[in-house]
């Protein structure tokens, strides 16, 4: 049995904690949040010992995995002091706010026999999953192009002060518009060059973004195209769709797959599921704890979580200086 301790009593430490309820291998042993009286609410509705901070949940010598649901800008300090005190670790997406962050995790991780997962959920929704087959199998031939978008609210009722502020890796791209942006990129399959984009707070006061659009070029000169938008008021939408040689996909988290050949579309069977997030979730953890069990590849790597943050900042200091920004190559 993995007993699991969860770092974040917030909204989504409660989805991974409905997650590792579903799962027979593991149970929440013990949580932590802002302060002690939330660790003691979130414990009495999903089960664990509630700790004082996130200190002694690792001083926790019963813990054998962790998930780290908290502010972006503490992520380094606790994944490190995770690592070094040898938990498996999963750990929320931005993998941290700077690339610098990600390499000190990393460097951690690569001196420690534990594993290190990045909570890229998305690769976890059925619709993805589906076109990540589709794409492996070559029946549309090579991906040419895709375009990503995510609008949304960004004023959330779980918006803090942290979420405004660029320095503590605030803003609309970084916490939201990365899921687009990591959708694009995983189907793709290859590492961006550069990136072109505009951006800014357009709708609120803030001084991180709340819209953005990103032009991506890769390594091998194939291109892309994400937007991220935060509104004010509205209505949520996203899309994502890949051009490939031979024929369109049309990915969509509430609808499934399509695929475009011959001037018509066609949906692809089984390519939705209901309680998309739980059940994304739920797939990362079995994932997550196949790896801990077989000690093989974390289901996302480090590698990965930190090349989507270079990305990210790349657009960021793309929008403020008006200019491309290399990444590789």
């Amino acid at each position: 049995m993995i007993n699991v301790g969860i770092i974040g009593a917030g909204h989504f430490g409660a989805v991974h904690a409905r997650a590792v309820g579903r799962q027979a291998a593991a149970r929440v042993h013990a949580v932590c949040g802002g302060n002690p009286a939330q660790a003691a609410a979130f414990a009495a509705l999903h089960g664990g010992q509630p700790c004082r901070d996130w200190q002694a949940l690792l001083d926790d010598n019963s813990v054998d995995a962790v998930v780290i649901a908290t502010p972006h800008h503490l992520h380094t300090e606790i994944a490190v002091a995770a690592i070094e005190a040898g938990k498996h670790v999963l750990l929320e997406k931005p993998m941290a706010p700077t690339s610098r962050d990600c390499g000190a995790i990393e460097a951690a991780a690569s001196r420690s026999d534990t594993v290190l997962t990045i909570g890229h959920v998305m690769h976890f929704f059925r619709p993805i999953m589906v076109a990540r087959d589709i794409l492996v199998s070559g029946r549309l031939g090579r991906p040419v192009t895709g375009m990503s978008r995510l609008v949304k609210l960004w004023m959330e009722s779980n918006r803090r002060p942290w979420h405004l502020d660029p320095r503590t890796g605030g803003g609309m791209l970084m916490t939201a518009g990365i899921h687009a942006l990591d959708q694009l990129v995983w189907l793709m399959d290859s590492r961006v060059a550069a990136v072109t984009a505009l951006g800014g707070a357009f709708f609120h006061d803030q001084a991180a973004d709340d819209t953005a659009y990103l032009g991506l070029r890769f390594v091998d000169r194939r291109i892309g195209q994400v937007s991220s938008i935060g509104y004010r008021d509205g209505a949520v939408s996203s899309s994502l769709q890949i051009v490939c040689e031979d024929g369109v996909l049309d990915v969509d988290l509430n609808t499934g797959v399509h695929v475009g050949q011959g001037t018509k579309w066609s949906p692809v069977a089984d390519s939705w599921q209901a309680d998309g997030m739980d059940e994304a979730v739920y797939r990362e953890w079995t994932d997550f704890l196949y790896a801990i069990e077989t000690g093989g590849p974390p289901p996302v790597d480090a590698t990965y979580g930190r090349h989507i943050v270079e990305i990210v900042t790349a657009a960021l200091t793309s929008a403020g200086e008006h200019r491309e920004i290399l990444i590789d190559g």
